[in-house]
């Protein structure tokens, strides 16, 4: 089969993508200079209001002890650890994350990790 010159009414259009997974979905990645809509990360931030949520339970008394309230939520003790341990992350990484501005490279998995002893 031979190819065809295109007609002068025809456009080619080249867009530099990358196609990758992320949650278990794949994922349409542009080039970093190319301009970003707001895509927020549904997981993350789901995870985040679960850990400022129990946070408040456990300030207000609600529940004693972590493994209380692990107990109620029938959740593994060790997931809501590494939970809460998102509470702890700076004000303007959160807001990142909640307007779907954060760095692609954050991801749930990668806040479960324990954080490094020389944190930036």
């Amino acid at each position: 089969m031979t190819r065809r010159p295109p007609s002068p009414s025809t456009v080619t259009l080249h867009v530099p993508l990358r196609i990758t997974r992320r949650g278990g979905r794949k994922e349409v990645r542009l080039p970093a200079d190319a301009p970003r809509t707001q895509l927020t990360d549904n997981t993350l931030v789901k995870a985040l209001g679960r850990a400022f949520r129990w946070k408040k339970m456990l300030e207000t008394g609600e529940y004693k002890t972590i493994k209380e309230l692990a107990d109620h939520e029938d959740i593994a003790f060790s997931y809501m650890t590494r939970v809460l341990r998102m509470t702890l992350l700076a004000p303007k990484i959160v807001e990142a994350v909640l307007e779907g501005k954060g760095p692609d490279a954050l991801t749930l998995s990668i806040e479960l990790e324990p954080f490094p002893v020389e944190w930036q």
